[in-house]
C-alpha cells in the first residue's frame, strides 16, 4: 500500500505541475510577465539603488518643462514660437562636441504658414523668416550627421515636422519614428527597433541615436547582427528591445530648456562643452500632464525636474512636487539610447524556459504539500518564494528579467490544489483511520501513527512493545469507604491524569480494569524507544500521583492513593481483536501478563515500580536502576529478573545511597547462602528502604532454620 501510495502521490504533483505550468505559460498570462518586470524593477532599485552613476550618462535631456513655460521670454506664448531660441540652445549644444542631437518634440506647424488675417496680410505674411534662425540651427546640426528631427507614424499620416524643418534637415535622411511600444496593460516596457515606413525599413528614434554616436561596432559587439537586421533581440516580443531603467528621477541629467537659453546669450561655451560633450542630447517635453508613459518604472519612480547643474536661472521645483507611475516620454527613448550603448537592455527567458521554471516551482509547492499541515505547507511555500526573489533580483542586477510572479502564481496554486486533492482523495483513509482509534488512541500517537505510515494489520500482528499495568494499592478499602458518586467522581480524576500522562509520552492506553490500567509502548505507531518511554511515564505518573495527594482535591479529601506499575517488553499480538460485530484494538500474550504479574508483586517488596530484565535491557543506561530478586510467576518455566528505577519521587525510591549500597551487599550473601549476613546488610537499611525490610524477614527465617528448604529463585503463586 505504501508504494501504491507513493507512486500516486508522485503521478500527482507531476500532472498538477504540468497543468498549472501550462496555464501559467499561456498568452493569457503575458500581462503577470510584464508585471515581473515592473516588481523586479522596484525590488533592484530598493536593494541594490540606481546600478550607473547619472553623471556618466550617455544621454541627457533638455526638457521644455513647466520652469520653462514661466520664465521670460517663453511665459505667455506658444511652443511653437520658442524656435528662434531653442535655435540658440541647439547651436550650442552641437558646437559643445554632442554626438548626436534628438528631438522628441514635433512642430508640425509654423508661425510662417499662419493664414489667420492680420491688417491686409496674413500672420504668416507679416512673420515671414521668424523660424529662419532654427532652421538655420537645424541645417548645419545635420550636414554634421548631429541631428535627428522625430516624427509619429500614424494608420494614414506621420504627425511629422513642418516641410522646411523636413527640407532644412535633408528630408528623412535625419527622421525617426518616435512611436512607443504599450504591452497589452498600457504599460511601457519596450521600444520598436524598426518601422516600415513608404514600403521602406527605417530604424526608430532610439537605434538612431545609439547607432550615430556609438557606431554600428559597438552595437553589434553587444547584440550581435540581430540588432542591426532589425529581426529580434534577447528573444523579447519580435522587433522590440525591452527597456531596463533605473530607479528614481535622477539617472538621466535633464537641463530646463529656459536655463540653457540664458546660458548661451550670456556666452558661457565652456558649461555647455562640460555639460554635452560627447553626449546624446534629446530635446523632449517633461510637463505635468502632457507626452506621459506608464512604464516598467512605475513602481520606482521619483520627483522629476531638470536638476543637472544649472548654468545661470536657480532650479525652482514645480507645484507638482511628487512622485507619480508615469514617466515624461522623452525618458523612454532616453533609456533605450543608454541601453544600446551600455549593452544593458533586459534578456527575457523564452517561452520553453518560462514554462519550465514554473513547472519547477509548481511541482515542488505541491510536493511540500504531501505530507504536512497546511499552515506548514504554506510557510515552506513562502519562504520557497522568498528565495526565488532573492535569486529573480540578483539576476536582474545583471540584465535578466526571469519571470517573477507567474512561478510565485503557480507555486500558490499549485499548493491549494495539493491541498484539496489531499482533503478529497489522500487524506480520506487517514481521515478514517483518526475517527476509528479517537475514541481509544490519543491524538498524538494518530499523528505519530500517520506521520511513519505504519498502520496496524486487521485481525493482528506481532509487534516489539512494553506493556504498562498499573492497580491502586488498597482500592477495596477505599470504594468501601466512600459512596458510589464520590467514588466514580475520583476514579475519574484519577484516571484522566494517568492516561494524560501516559499519552504525552506516547503510549496508549488499551483498557481500564476497575482502577487497573493497561497501556502500551510501541504500538500501534512504531517508537524504538518505547521500554524507555514506558519507564520515564511510570516515573510520571508516580510525580504526578503525589501532587494530587499533596493538593487535597476535593475528589481526594481524606483519601491518599498509592499506585503499583509493573513493566514487561517483549513480542506481543497487538490488532483489531474480537468478534465479527464488535472488536477492540489490543494486545494480548504473555508479556501482557507477565507485566500484571509484576503490578502486584511490588506489594511484596513494597516497591511502586517493577520492571522486568528484557525491559531494563531496552531502557538501557539512560536510566538508573538496581535489581530487586529473580522470581518465577506461576505458568511461566523461566525466571524473571525485576529491578526497580532508582529515579522519580516515590517514597520507596528516596533511599540512601548507602541503603541501596547496603541492600545490593545484602543480596549478593542472600544468593550465597550466608542469610546471617544477608540479614545484617539488610538490617542496616531497613529502617528506610522498604525492599531492605522484606528481605531481612525472609533471611532472617532461613537463618534461624538453616535446614528449611530454599531457592535464590522466588516463586510467586498469585496475581
Amino acid at each position: 500500500m505504501g508504494r501504491i501510495g507513493l507512486r500516486r502521490d508522485l503521478l500527482t504533483v507531476l500532472l498538477i505541475a504540468f497543468v498549472i505550468a501550462t496555464l501559467a505559460s499561456l498568452p493569457l498570462f503575458d500581462r503577470l510577465h510584464g508585471l515581473s518586470i515592473d516588481v523586479l524593477t522596484w525590488l533592484r532599485w530598493r536593494t541594490v539603488g540606481q546600478l550607473h552613476d547619472p553623471a556618466k550618462s550617455p544621454t541627457t535631456v533638455v526638457a521644455l518643462d513647466e520652469e520653462t513655460y514661466r520664465r521670460k521670454p517663453f511665459a505667455g506664448t506658444p511652443s511653437i514660437t520658442w524656435t528662434p531660441a531653442m535655435a540658440k540652445a541647439l547651436t550650442e549644444v552641437v558646437d559643445a562636441g554632442a554626438k548626436v542631437v534628438g528631438f522628441d518634440v514635433i512642430f508640425p506647424t509654423s508661425l510662417e504658414q499662419s493664414e489667420i488675417p492680420l491688417g491686409t496680410t496674413t500672420v504668416g505674411e507679416r512673420l515671414r523668416g521668424f523660424d529662419r534662425e532654427f532652421l538655420r540651427a537645424l541645417s548645419a546640426a545635420s550636414r554634421q550627421g548631429k541631428l535627428v528631427l522625430g516624427q509619429v507614424q500614424h494608420l494614414h499620416k506621420p504627425i511629422q515636422p513642418f516641410e522646411a524643418q523636413r527640407i532644412a534637415v535633408g528630408n528623412y535622411k535625419n527622421i525617426r519614428p518616435l512611436n512607443l511600444h504599450a504591452d497589452p496593460d498600457g504599460v511601457v516596457r519596450r521600444v520598436p527597433l524598426s518601422f516600415d515606413v513608404d514600403d521602406k525599413r527605417t530604424m526608430s528614434m532610439a537605434v538612431e541615436l545609439a547607432l550615430r554616436a556609438a557606431g554600428e561596432e559597438a552595437l553589434a559587439a553587444n547584440y550581435g547582427a540581430d540588432l542591426l537586421t532589425m529581426s529580434r533581440v534577447h528573444q523579447g516580443p519580435r522587433n522590440t528591445l525591452t527597456l531596463n531603467f533605473d530607479g528614481g528621477a535622477d539617472d538621466i541629467p535633464t537641463y530646463s530648456l529656459a536655463d540653457l537659453v540664458a546660458c548661451a546669450e550670456s556666452g558661457n561655451k565652456e558649461y555647455f562643452r562640460r555639460q554635452f560633450k560627447d553626449r546624446v542630447v534629446l530635446f523632449g517635453a517633461l510637463l505635468d500632464v502632457e507626452d506621459r508613459s506608464v512604464a516598467s518604472k512605475r513602481f520606482a519612480t521619483g520627483i522629476e525636474g531638470a536638476k543637472a547643474e544649472r548654468c545661470l536661472l536657480p532650479y525652482e521645483p514645480g507645484d507638482n512636487a511628487f512622485a507619480r507611475d508615469s514617466i515624461a516620454g522623452v525618458y523612454v527613448h532616453a533609456t533605450a539610447v543608454n541601453n544600446l550603448i551600455r549593452g544593458d537592455a533586459l534578456r527575457e527567458p523564452g517561452h520553453l524556459t518560462k514554462w519550465l521554471i514554473n513547472f519547477v516551482a509548481s511541482a515542488l509547492a505541491a510536493a511540500l504539500a504531501l505530507r504536512s499541515n497546511p499552515l506548514a505547507d504554506t510557510a515552506r511555500v513562502a519562504a520557497l518564494a522568498a528565495v526565488w526573489i532573492a535569486i529573480a533580483t540578483w539576476a536582474f542586477t545583471h540584465a535578466f528579467a526571469l519571470p517573477l510572479v507567474e512561478p510565485i502564481m503557480a507555486a500558490f496554486l499549485s499548493l491549494s490544489t495539493m491541498i484539496a486533492f489531499r482533503f478529497m482523495v489522500a487524506d480520506s483513509d487517514k481521515r478514517l483511520l483518526r475517527s476509528s482509534f479517537a475514541l481509544y488512541l490519543s491524538p498524538t500517537v494518530i499523528d505519530r501513527m500517520l506521520a511513519t505510515n505504519t498502520l496496524p494489520r486487521l485481525g493482528g500482528e506481532t509487534r516489539a512493545v512494553t506493556v504498562y499495568f498499573s492497580d491502586i494499592a488498597g482500592f477495596s478499602k477505599i470504594a468501601e469507604g466512600m459512596t458510589p458518586g464520590d467514588l466514580v467522581a475520583l476514579m475519574n480524576e484519577y484516571l484522566s491524569a494517568m492516561t494524560d500522562t501516559i499519552e504525552s509520552h506516547g503510549g496508549f492506553v488499551d483498557k481500564y480494569i476497575g482502577d487497573a490500567i493497561v497501556a502500551v509502548f510501541g504500538a500501534p505507531a512504531d517508537d524504538l524507544d518505547h521500554a524507555g518511554n514506558a519507564v520515564r511515564a511510570a516515573l510520571a505518573c508516580q510525580a504526578k500521583l503525589g501532587a494530587m495527594n499533596k493538593a487535597a482535591l476535593t475528589v481526594f479529601a481524606g483519601v491518599e492513593i498509592k499506585q503499583r506499575v509493573g513493566l514487561n517488553s517483549g513480542d506481543t499480538l497487538v490488532g483489531n481483536i474480537g468478534s465479527r460485530r464488535r472488536f477492540n484494538y489490543t494486545v494480548m500474550g504473555d508479556t501482557v501478563n507477565l507485566a500484571a504479574r509484576l503490578e502486584s508483586a511490588n506489594k511484596y517488596y513494597g516497591t511502586s515500580i517493577m520492571a522486568s530484565d528484557a525491559t531494563v535491557a531496552l531502557a538501557g543506561d539512560a536510566i538508573a536502576w538496581r535489581e530487586l530478586d529473580t522470581i518465577t510467576v506461576v505458568g511461566r518455566a523461566t525466571p524473571t529478573r525485576i529491578f526497580e528505577p532508582l529515579d522519580g519521587n516515590d517514597v520507596s525510591l528516596k533511599s540512601t545511597e548507602l541503603a541501596r549500597q547496603a541492600y545490593a551487599e545484602g543480596l549478593t550473601k542472600f544468593r550465597s547462602g550466608d542469610f546471617a549476613g544477608a540479614a545484617g546488610a539488610f538490617g542496616r537499611a531497613a529502617g528506610s528502604d522498604p525492599p531492605s525490610a522484606a528481605f531481612l524477614a525472609r533471611a532472617l527465617e532461613f537463618a534461624a532454620d538453616p535446614a528449611k528448604p530454599r531457592s535464590d529463585v522466588r516463586v510467586l503463586d498469585d496475581k
